[in-house]
């Protein structure tokens, strides 16, 4: 394992010099500390960093997640790893980032220049640099909604397939045969797992998949405007979204353009955010547990930084039934109760 005098040795420079520019002294150039810290993780002294006992110093990036108040969604993600850290006695950092950010700093060289033993990564996507990164990253690393083949990176999430067949199975046994999917942004893993999700369970529930009724939109209500006419064109009696914002949405337009919610579509949600149950209709959703998200993915974390090489953790969803949906209405079917369903 490198050592400082092995880096200084490569370098060519003094023993002292590379200290400072591990520990982020003020009298060395910007240009000879990233020279430094980039050499450090070449030669796998973040890895040493990484595994010294007694570190406890942890940090959570963000990029394109909202966070900051009860109604947001990783808000109690957050809250959850939080919870749990302070447990063990870890401090945690959170840190916004943005692609600016990432693509002036490498990913393991950010980790080595500020102490951190691992880090939790929400709200990425699959085009951002760090996910490129940390696929031979030698730092401690959970990933939201993503995997990647790496001994020192895991996963944590909530089974979108089972979520997703028990949105399918509910509407089937209302006699619903034309549901459509209003799936969120393209370059997301997990809005390719629920698109095949949602082709498994209908061929499950011997339901045709009419291609005219699965779109990509956005993870946000604005994107509605763009496909619930569209829908409606093509038959739909349900509209299946990738989260409770994009149904939000869904709600709104059916609404604007006269239709009723669920006497003549009914909509289905995920993740089941506060907003959810304020809704009207009040929102039948999939739940994600995201206080446990949170803390799973610490949990994962800690066994990282301590050697354990685990994959993927994933959490079991419920679906919560409220009044947002009903039978076809090409065909009675007895009022269902509101009540939560586990897969």
């Amino acid at each position: 394992m490198a050592t400082i005098k092995d880096i200084a040795k490569k370098l060519g420079i003094a023993t002292s010099t590379v200290s400072k520019g591990l520990n982020g002294a003020k009298d060395i150039s910007e240009e000879t500390r990233q020279l430094v810290l980039d050499t450090a993780v070449e030669m796998g002294y973040a890895v040493k960093r990484v595994q010294r006992k007694g570190t406890h110093k942890v940090c959570i990036l963000i990029e394109n997640m909202e966070y900051n108040s009860i109604d947001q969604f990783g808000y109690e993600i957050i809250v959850g790893f939080k919870l749990a850290a302070a447990r063990r006695h870890f401090d945690v950092t959170v840190l916004p980032t943005n692609l600016n950010m990432q693509a002036e700093e490498k990913y393991d060289s950010f980790m080595l220049k500020n102490g951190f033993c691992g880090a939790f990564l929400l709200g990425f996507s699959l085009h951002d640099d760090y996910i490129a990164q940390v696929h031979k990253t030698s730092v401690p690393t959970v990933l939201f909604d993503n995997v990647i083949q790496n001994r020192h990176v895991g996963s944590v999430g909530t089974d979108g397939f089972e979520g997703i067949e028990l949105a399918v199975r509910l509407l089937a046994d209302g006699g619903h045969k034309r549901i459509a999917l209003l799936n969120g942004a393209k370059n997301s893993m997990v809005t390719q797992e629920r698109h095949d999700a949602f082709l498994e369970s209908m061929e499950r529930h011997k339901l045709t998949v009419d291609p005219a009724l699965v779109q990509n939109g956005w993870f946000v209500a604005d994107c509605a405007k763009q496909h619930v006419a569209h829908f409606l064109e093509h038959g739909a009696t349900a509209i299946v979204c990738a989260s409770d914002l994009i149904a939000s949405g869904v709600i709104a337009e059916l609404k604007r353009l006269g239709k009723r919610v669920p006497e003549d579509v009914s909509v289905i949600g995920f993740d089941d955010l506060p907003i959810a149950q304020h809704l009207c209709p009040a929102l039948t959703t999939v739940r994600q547990d995201r206080v446990s998200l949170g803390k799973s993915a610490f949990m994962l974390l800690e066994e990282l930084i301590g050697g354990v090489s685990i994959g993927k953790l994933l959490l079991r969803p419920e679906l919560i039934i409220r009044e947002s949906t009903g039978p076809c209405p090409e065909k009675e079917a007895p009022k269902i109760p509101q009540k939560s369903l586990y897969f």
